[in-house]
């Protein structure tokens, strides 16, 4: 039996949180307000279609971890997937934990090592709900796997979450660039990691209206573009980037 399920939360941790809020709000155009969490700084990215993101601080058990963006698979029961997930040669970071008022998560690494979070909201669904429209500014618009050997692990989120593979595309030296189909056909894709990227990781790209405004706006947050922009099949135009407290993320775009 697999679950089918895919990407439904996004969430920052970072060295610099009022910076960050500050920075993503002009890049992205999000309005960033507090959560209302007793004793737990944590902020909430919204766009025009609701909630988007969560941004939150290192905490005191993270120190010295680099900022990044991690992303969260929505599941109807965490516990149950995360011994799953072990059976099939994954790690369990973060054994299942409550989210008081709001559910539960686990923090999960794939068999080469990429980490993402397992989340099961309570009102017992898999809280994808419906996509994102693919116009609005301020959503992800694509996830993307830099796997240690790509052929090796697509099977393991195929038996996982029921991820079906799509198109294989021949990137030339840089080898096969793999498209995924999560719940509801919802697309990412997949690729063995160049020698520039260090370690296997999941990279998420936001939606903007316009790459090149975008990227200004980057440049101007003390934030810095690291490659692109340039088009991809599709017709899409995307980049990547790393924010003032050096976290990476991608921006796409139908417009230049």
């Amino acid at each position: 039996m697999t679950s089918a399920n895919r990407f439904v939360w996004y969430e920052l941790m970072t060295s610099d949180l009022p910076a960050a809020a500050t920075f993503y709000t002009g890049v992205l155009g999000w309005d960033i307000r507090d959560a209302g969490m007793p004793d737990f700084d944590y902020r909430l990215a919204s766009s025009a279609g609701g909630m988007r993101a969560g941004l939150m601080g290192t905490p005191s058990e993270a120190q010295g971890m680099p900022p990044f963006w991690s992303g969260y698979v929505g599941v109807t029961d965490v516990e149950e997937m995360s011994d799953r997930l072990k059976a099939a040669g994954g790690a369990v970071h973060r054994p299942a934990t409550d989210i008081p008022g709001v559910g539960r998560f686990a923090v999960v690494a794939d068999p080469q090592g990429a980490i993402f979070c397992l989340f099961q909201p309570n009102d017992g669904t898999d809280g994808s709900g419906p996509p994102a429209p693919e116009d609005e500014a301020g959503t992800v618009g694509w996830q993307e796997l830099y796997a240690e050997d790509m052929p090796a692990v697509t099977g393991f989120y195929e038996t996982l979450f029921g991820w079906r593979l799509d198109t294989l595309m021949d990137m030339g030296e840089m080898g096969g660039y793999q498209i995924f189909l999560q719940k509801d056909d919802v697309p990412g894709g997949m690729m063995t990691r160049p020698a520039a990227v260090p370690r296997p990781c999941w990279q998420y790209y936001f939606r903007v209206s316009a790459l090149d405004a975008a990227a200004a706006r980057i440049t101007e947050g003390g934030g810095t573009v690291l490659m692109g922009p340039h088009l991809v099949p599709g017709d899409t135009w995307v980049l990547q980037a790393t924010d003032p407290q050096g976290a990476h993320f991608g921006l796409l775009s139908a417009s230049r």
